[in-house]
């Protein structure tokens, strides 16, 4: 990013920066939203519903309001078997997992909770779903994961997963969140509930071995026999999130050479260097919060980490440090669709439209269908449900993809697949994934990218979400003839909430933010740097001029 660089960035946190959990937990349940400030009530966004506990945003009220209406949805719908839910690390997980369960078990919900109270990474959940429903027509499971991702210390997050596992579609959530707030607005009277203790110990509270299924499903997605042969030395850094009591089983079942960097889970994550803001942010793509795992580099073949619930990875190699996401995610892609010889010979490579346009050009080279859609995981879940996708991948270090047989892994962000991939890479090849990435590079052309904010006021952002392509008066960028200006992703024609504008060697696109007062330009040029900064300057040009005329 190349506005507003902290200077403590990548930086040790300091006492004074972390989080004060116990005022922080009190503020989950001594705080009440007040229904008639926006940002007090329940907002689902890409992934579920986010706050903190301080600005009233993620209380026990929303959690309380969220469960219940899960529970109506679950009624109207007819989905009546086992809700699978799981926790990560932050601070006001554990706190909303109780307030979940008291509703859950007080409306009959048949709740199967971690395995001596264990941490669950998203993909577990997403694993388990998939597993339980294969082959059944009714009683059918769903889930929730508490989690907020790699946000920082003082939030808290809370998302649905309905049957087909992967993230809440848009008409999904929208209704829990209506019904979630019209419970807030009546003071939550409608809403059912029993003391925690009593709840943990009802019929319908049991328990599930998230970790054991997940870690002996693996070798069905990834070749682990070859990392074991090749021994390879491999490094990770669960950065104190979920799976960190994962690694460890997985270095044993399968007899890897595998080092947990740190096993510490602390929920003020006290032991992360500060991100790009100068704040806690357990982002794994991200080079500033990365430090610690850079510096060990040269211990291992290969590195890697995942935030917080594990569904985001973040790949260090000896040749090339931290690999940006949209360079692995090209990697990943080249190498699958030519070491997965099971999979359907025509399925499709799935991207989002801010993601890389070198993905565009190994789809092409493959011979693979590029399947292009807007921001957001849950685009990728029907395909990668029925194997029309191979692969589901986003520029945020998030993806997913089939087993090695092509059937269905995740459908939601899965890290810790894609991070033992890199090993796989390796171990089949010889090279490592920055080695790979250089020769793409080489015979594809090399890009440059980066992403600016701008400040937009809420009218500014909706004229922006709304904007059209005849709106925008330009037949140029950056000295070339425009191709192609998109407000729907080419793959499902599905609205991308902005605007992207195609070159023969860049694009810009340009979307509002979602929880601040700012709008977001992604960029990339394959002709340099100095091609991408006019890239960038001419798209802010563009879009300030579009927003003051409308």
């Amino acid at each position: 990013m190349s506005s507003r660089i902290s200077p403590l960035a990548g930086q040790s946190a300091q006492v004074a920066q972390r989080v004060d959990v116990s005022k922080l937990v009190d503020a989950y349940y001594s705080q009440h939203p007040d229904p008639a400030v926006p940002a007090q009530r329940v907002a689902f966004g890409t992934s579920g519903h986010r706050g903190t506990s301080f600005d009233a945003s993620f209380n026990e009220a929303h959690v309380l309001a969220i469960s219940q209406a899960i529970c109506l949805y679950r009624q109207g719908q007819g989905i009546d078997g086992p809700l699978f839910i799981g926790i990560d690390t932050h601070a006001l997980s554990e706190p909303a997992f109780e307030s979940a369960l008291e509703v859950l078990a007080a409306n009959g919900v048949n709740v199967m909770i971690a395995r001596g109270g264990e941490y669950t990474p998203t993909p577990a959940v997403s694993h388990a779903i998939l597993v339980y429903n294969n082959g059944r027509k009714t009683g059918l499971a769903d889930g929730i994961v508490v989690t907020p991702s790699h946000n920082p210390p003082d939030s808290g997050g809370f998302k649905y997963n309905p049957p087909h596992g992967g993230p809440a579609e848009t008409a999904v959530t929208g209704w829990i969140e209506a019904k979630a707030n019209t419970l807030l607005d009546t003071g939550l009277k409608d809403v059912r509930r029993i003391p925690f203790d009593q709840a943990r110990r009802a019929a319908t509270t049991r328990e599930h071995d998230y970790l054991g299924d997940y870690i002996a499903d693996l070798g069905n997605v990834i070749d682990l026999d070859a990392i074991r042969a090749s021994g390879l030395r491999l490094g990770v850094d669960p950065l104190g999130g979920a799976g960190v009591h994962y690694w460890a089983r997985i270095a044993e079942r399968y007899r890897l050479d595998l080092t947990v960097v740190s096993d510490q889970v602390d929920p003020t994550f006290g032991f992360m260097s500060l991100d790009w803001d100068g704040r806690i942010r357990m982002d794994p793509s991200s080079a500033y919060a990365m430090r610690r795992l850079i510096g060990l580099k040269d211990r291992y073949d290969i590195a890697f980490a995942c935030d917080t619930d594990h569904d985001r990875h973040g790949i260090v190699t000896p040749s090339a440090g931290l690999l940006p996401p949209n360079h692995y995610l090209a990697v990943a892609i080249d190498y699958l669709f030519q070491h997965r010889p099971r999979w359907n010979k025509h399925a499709a490579v799935g991207k989002t439209v801010v993601s890389s346009a070198l993905i565009d050009r190994v789809t092409a080279r493959l011979g693979r269908e590029l399947y292009e859609v807007p921001v957001g995981f849950k685009w990728f879940v029907d395909g990668l449900l029925d194997g029309a996708l191979g692969f589901g991948g986003e520029e945020s270090a998030g993806a997913s993809f089939s087993r090695i047989d092509g059937s269905v892994w995740t459908t939601d962000k899965d890290g810790i697949a894609p991070a033992l991939l890199a090993a796989e890479i390796i171990a089949r090849t010889g090279r490592d994934p920055g080695e790979r990435y250089r020769d793409l590079a080489r015979d594809l052309g090399e890009p440059v990218a980066d992403r600016v904010e701008a400040p937009a006021t809420a009218e500014q952002k909706q004229k922006l979400a709304k904007l059209s392509p005849q709106q925008l008066q330009v037949t140029q960028l950056g000295g070339e003839q425009i191709e192609r200006v998109l407000d729907r992703a080419p793959g499902n024609d599905a609205p991308i909430g902005g605007i992207k504008v195609v070159t023969a060697s860049g694009w810009f696109a340009a979307r509002p933010s979602g929880t601040e007062d700012i709008y977001k330009i992604y960029a990339e040029s394959f002709s340099g740097i100095d091609h991408l900064r006019s890239l960038l300057s001419e798209a802010q040009s563009v879009v300030d001029r579009t927003l003051a005329n409308q």
